[in-house]
């Protein structure tokens, strides 16, 4: 009954550092999955195991929903009661370890064993290290430069010169005997790079490439070198397996079957969410740029080929990405923009003439970091990119079919434009304006569309998805481009008094440069009126789309929109976009520290400025009571003084000469009883008075 009992329990799994991005997702995965040799036999739907781990101390506050229990910053007495409440120790040094990690992992291992005859249940100790241990190990036959490295073969690794220590964890694993009597079961996973969930080490490619910062993303080196690799997920299914089914083999390698160099990977993420491009420059550069650090550099450095033939022949994954970074790009970069929350923002402006469109859309790009979309520049953009092609001016262009394609899309363009009085098509028009919003900047970032389309015919050539609407089933809602069309439309309203008046108050270059003179703004105005009493509008369009339409008033001339601008912010919400570099986010924090600091010295010095403040108070207070409290004495003296004088005289004239007589009589004669020698003294002299 007992072990029934101890095989339906919920494993405890001890993962240290859970909040870094490896020990992170693995606790995520172990945290929602079952148990594997459980799985079809059992419908039950509660997770297999409880996780519990360390964390940093600068963690904040509040535990993630996957963790059982978190400990920040144990001892290691602590750290020792915690480790021996669970049924596996996973220590997770893969990613750029420190030496205390080494250390501490040196120590649990070392800690446990010591221990292990006071187990009351057999435990696990599942080191995830990394490949950089077999980083300089060379072919049994250096001219057999294919051969494939397997896991048979972990006594011959040789370890990156950096990762001799994560080595010597290795083998104080490996040494754990293994029999009945022994309760301790140690496994050495080396795990290739890891990917996938926001990444870690390719999140630098992952983000210029998304952000488009350069028109070529940067590879530092040759890039010829193969790197092994798995999907994060991937090795947390490794591990589940591991605690599952408790494999022969104490030394596992957790690879998937890619065998890409680095200028494969670079290559296919650039062209998913870049320019395509890639520009191969010296390796000191990305040291230079900040862009990896040195021991980064060493892990993208690796050359090596290996076969884990232990997970693909034992074990039972279910692969997240097998095939590896390169051919599962697609779905690993919409996973990187879930998982940093990288969604464009689509805003669509529409308003009349001189309401501030086109300002307020430069503001809007400002703050979201996305893409001003005004027609007239779309158009311009995009013939200068064709003469370019066609002038042979782009260096990257190398393919005479490109150049002929723009040269005849060029000639296209100006034949309409000499048919239209300077104008082009608008089937031309939008056809370039498609074609920006399903570029990759405004894929990637978003955009602000700057008052076109104008009517309900324009928004339903531009946005309308043609391969749905070729169909046969007839849809209840116009079927339309979800990733090109806005999701935020923006009706900003206005008098023809307003308008005109602020039109006039303009200055005649900008007035003349806006389209705003007196000659060209009221038909502007009338052309915008006629469009809005139609019968079918631009605005019925986004209706029928049952997208939300937010009307905002404009009557005030604030040059900076500062209200419209506020609740358009409002209602769209934060930026969503990569945020601030390491680099930059050190910077950010070292400017809120300082600032926290100078805060606290600034309430620390007001604090002192009252205290010192109240104490003068006090003191000057003090004085004054002191002053007045000898004034009263001084009073109540001269009070006292003046009431007792008469008594004083009184005394001195019929009291104090008898009675100086009469004592001067006793001291001459010395009586026996001195009181009743005065007494008849007094008496005697009174008499003969």
């Amino acid at each position: 009954m007992a072990d029934k009992q101890q095989q339906t329990r919920p494993k405890r799994i001890f993962i240290n550092d859970v909040d870094r991005y490896s020990s992170k997702h693995i606790a995520k995965f172990l945290s929602t999955s079952r148990v594997a040799e459980e799985e079809e036999a059992s419908p039950r739907r509660e997770p297999a195991f409880q996780i519990v781990g360390t964390v940093s101390p600068s963690t904040k506050d509040g535990k993630d929903n996957f963790l059982l229990e978190q400990y920040p910053s144990p001892t290691r007495d602590e750290l020792l009661e915690r480790l021996l409440e669970c049924d596996v120790v996973v220590y997770n040094i893969s990613e750029s370890a420190t030496q205390q990690q080494i250390e501490e992992a040196t120590w649990a291992i070392t800690a446990l064993n010591a221990e292990m005859e006071n187990f009351k249940s057999r435990k696990m100790f599942i080191l995830v290290s990394s490949v950089m241990t077999w980083a300089m190990t060379k072919p049994p036959n250096l001219e057999e430069t294919d051969v494939l490295l397997s896991e048979e073969e972990f006594r011959r690794r040789r370890p990156h010169p950096n990762f001799r220590t994560h080595n010597n964890v290795e083998n104080l694993v490996l040494k754990l005997r293994r029999g009945k009597k022994f309760k301790l079961t140690g496994y050495v996973v080396a795990c290739g790079l890891q990917y996938g969930k926001g990444e870690n080490l390719f999140h630098y490619f992952f983000k210029v490439s998304w952000l488009m910062q350069f028109p070529k993303v940067p590879l530092f080196g040759q890039g010829t070198n193969h790197i092994p690799m798995i999907h994060v997920n991937d090795l947390g299914g490794v591990i589940q397996n591991i605690v599952a089914l408790k494999p022969k083999s104490k030394y596992i390698l957790a690879v998937d079957d890619s065998k890409n160099t680095l200028e494969d990977i670079v290559k296919r993420i650039s062209v998913t969410l870049g320019s395509g491009k890639m520009n191969k420059v010296p390796e000191q550069d990305a040291i230079a740029t900040k862009a990896f650090t040195p021991d980064e550099l060493d892990y993208l450095n690796i050359d090596l080929r290996l076969d884990a033939f232990i997970i693909k022949d034992s074990f039972r994954l279910r692969w997240t990405s097998e095939a590896g970074m390169v051919e599962n790009m697609a779905s690993i970069a919409e996973e990187y923009k879930d998982t940093r929350q990288l969604l464009p923002i689509r805003i669509f402006l529409v308003g009349p003439p001189a309401v501030g469109k086109t300002t307020i859309a430069e503001k809007l790009c400002s703050h979201y970091q996305i893409h001003h979309i005004n027609i007239k520049e779309v158009i311009e953009e995009k013939m200068a990119q064709l003469k370019e092609i066609v002038n042979e001016a782009d260096p990257d262009i190398d393919s005479e079919e490109v150049a002929t394609a723009a040269q005849k899309q060029l000639e296209q363009f100006n034949n309409s434009m000499e048919m239209n009085a300077g104008r082009l098509a608008d089937h031309l028009v939008f056809d370039i304006l498609r074609e920006k919003l399903n570029s990759k900047p405004c894929r990637n970032q978003g955009f602000v569309l700057d008052g076109f389309p104008k009517s309900y015919e324009q928004a339903k050539l531009i946005f309308s998805d043609e391969e749905t609407e070729n169909q046969d089933v007839m849809p209840k809602k116009p079927v339309y481009n979800e990733q090109i069309t806005p999701e935020h439309i923006f009706v900003l309203n206005a008098t023809d008094d307003f308008l005109t008046n602020r039109a006039q108050r303009l200055p005649q270059s900008v007035a003349e440069k806006m389209r705003c003179t007196q000659e060209e703004l009221v038909p502007r105005l009338t052309r915008y009126r006629q469009l809005s009493t139609a019968e079918q509008t631009l605005l019925d369009y986004f209706d029928e789309l049952e997208i939300l339409l937010e009307h905002i008033e404009v009557t005030t001339g604030d040059s900076e929109y500062t209200d419209v601008m506020k609740k358009i912010t409002e209602m769209v919400g934060i930026p969503k976009n990569c945020g601030l570099s390491p680099e930059e986010q050190e910077e950010e924090d070292r400017k809120k520290d300082e600032e926290r600091k100078q805060k606290l010295a600034a309430d620390a010095a007001e604090k002192k400025r009252r205290n010192e403040a109240a104490l003068a108070e006090m003191a000057a207070r003090y004085e004054e009571w002191q002053r007045d409290l000898s004034e009263v004495e001084r009073q109540e003296y001269e009070l006292l003084e003046a009431h007792s004088l008469p008594l004083r005289n009184y005394l001195m004239k019929h009291v104090m000469p008898s009675l100086t007589e009469a004592m001067l009589d006793c001291c001459k004669i010395k009586p026996e009883d001195p009181v009743d020698f005065l007494a008849e003294h007094l008496l005697r002299n009174n008499q003969q008075q």
